[in-house]
């Protein structure tokens, strides 16, 4: 092989590995380099590429708005441009790109783009924004009457009175973010936007690009897209699953709360978390200072388990809203899936619920009751390995139909440690230092549980 020959296979073996696209035309808009990251990004297989014309495989609005072309026309590299195109089969891609022209000497012979895949994020800035009625959700959404599910929405209607931030704590399925939206529509805010960002959903850094982006130098400011911060002027921002975050962009997150005043918006900011934030920032999952900075307001919403009184209500809800959706008139649930579903320890909670009632809709024929048969299948498989796995169909109907019920380890403990805290508290006098002291705790671990539990000074 020959020395350039094996140059040329290095450098093309490097760019199969980069993990940033990499596209390189000639001087006549032929694709020549057309690395693994970049098929992956625009979805093309390599024999649809290269050796052809650019323009025979993408579409632009105009031959301008082709970063590399643009290049080639000009003999100027451009860096962080934004892109929108389309492959040949129709798909939309945008991507971030660094673009640089080619010379032999004094000869242009191509030019190179590095590029980066933003179109995921983009779709994410453009769908964040909550504008169908849909969506509208207020306290009288909220359904159930249980203590602490009271406790909850009061604490969250007295929150629509300010602009502090709030820490929505709940597990998945619970509705926090209804309880998010409520506080929004029924505050000030409520003619402003709501803006939502799923903090599990995307990489550290299209995290931090959603978040900071037009707080960010940029050589090419038209290129800029709004910040979710700028989205949500004058409205409010929740960062769902916080917890979800790396520490070094909570940190990042915390210094950019930290400027106050400073601050070029004017948003509210909510968050939520699906598990005890307590352990989350035991665990290293959720920094301390955020946490404090967070949850100004605090808001427990009950996990359904500990609510069942709450079942037939609901149930009632989501089957009067699927009869609507499905043009049926189905009447309830048989006495059997009622003893079910109350059996059943819902770790989906509320989400789980109306999931198991709208798979049920798809299986009812003539019936005007959800049977067990119409139960979706994976769920039916679910309560039977909870009823104990390899006893016989009659055994596991049983155990749902007796009266004898074993608890959850988890509601157990929660019990216990509630009947626990109110006994200390009693003891000493509810002094909170006292008993956080007696207990080994912190003061403010205690609160949080006080909280939490719904523990009122007159409740024993």
């Amino acid at each position: 092989m020959l020395e350039f020959e094996k140059r040329l296979y290095m450098y093309e073996k490097v760019a199969e590995h980069l993990e940033s696209g990499v596209h390189v035309i000639d001087s006549t808009g032929r694709t020549i380099i057309y690395n693994r990251k970049m098929r992956e990004i625009e979805g093309m297989e390599i024999e649809d590429v290269l050796d052809k014309n650019l323009l025979d495989v993408f579409q632009f609005h105009s031959e301008e708005e082709s970063t590399l072309l643009k290049v080639l026309n000009t003999n100027e590299p451009t860096l962080n441009v934004k892109q929108t195109y389309f492959n040949m089969n129709g798909i939309e891609i945008t991507t971030m790109n660094d673009t640089f022209p080619i010379f032999h000497g004094d000869v242009l012979i191509g030019a190179i783009e590095i590029a980066r895949d933003i179109t995921k994020l983009e779709k994410v800035m453009r769908d964040q924004v909550h504008k169908k009625p849909s969506s509208f959700f207020t306290f009288d959404s909220i359904i159930g009457h249980h203590p602490r599910l009271m406790d909850a929405v009061e604490t969250g209607r007295q929150a629509t009175r300010t602009s502090s931030p709030v820490l929505i704590c709940g597990e998945i399925g619970t509705g926090k973010e209804l309880f998010a939206q409520s506080i929004h529509n029924d505050s000030a805010r409520a003619n402003r936007p709501f803006v939502t960002l799923n903090c599990s959903s995307l990489s550290d850094d299209m995290l931090e690009e959603a978040l900071f982006q037009d707080l960010k130098e940029q050589s090419n400011p038209e290129d800029r897209r709004p910040s979710l911060f700028h989205q949500a002027q004058g409205g409010t921002l929740l960062l769902d699953e916080i917890n979800s975050l790396s520490p070094s962009l909570q940190e990042k997150l915390l210094n950019f709360f930290s400027e106050g005043s400073d601050l070029p918006f004017d948003v509210r900011v909510m968050a939520t978390v699906n598990e005890d934030p307590i352990d989350a920032i035991a665990e290293g999952r959720l920094l301390k200072d955020l946490y404090y900075r967070l949850s100004i307001v605090s808001v427990f919403i009950p996990s359904l388990r500990s609510r069942k009184g709450d079942l037939p209500e609901l149930v009632d809800y989501f089957i009067d809203q699927f009869n609507h959706h499905f043009a049926m008139n189905i009447k309830g649930i048989s006495d059997e899936v009622h003893g079910i579903f109350q059996q059943y320890d819902w770790p989906g909670n509320v989400r789980e619920l109306e999931h198991v009632i709208e798979g049920a809709f798809n299986l009812v024929r003539f019936e005007e009751k959800i049977g067990f048969s119409h139960l979706p299948f994976g769920f039916r498989q679910r309560i039977h390995h909870t009823a104990g796995g390899e006893e016989s169909q009659d055994e596991s109907e049983f155990l749902y139909q007796s009266g004898t019920e074993i608890k959850p380890l988890e509601i157990f403990m929660e019990e216990a440690e509630t009947y626990y805290i109110q006994k200390a508290l009693k003891y000493h006098e509810f002094n909170i230092t006292k008993t956080a002291k007696s207990l080994g705790m912190s003061r403010q671990n205690l609160q949080y549980r006080i909280r939490k539990y719904g523990i009122e000074r007159n409740s024993f």
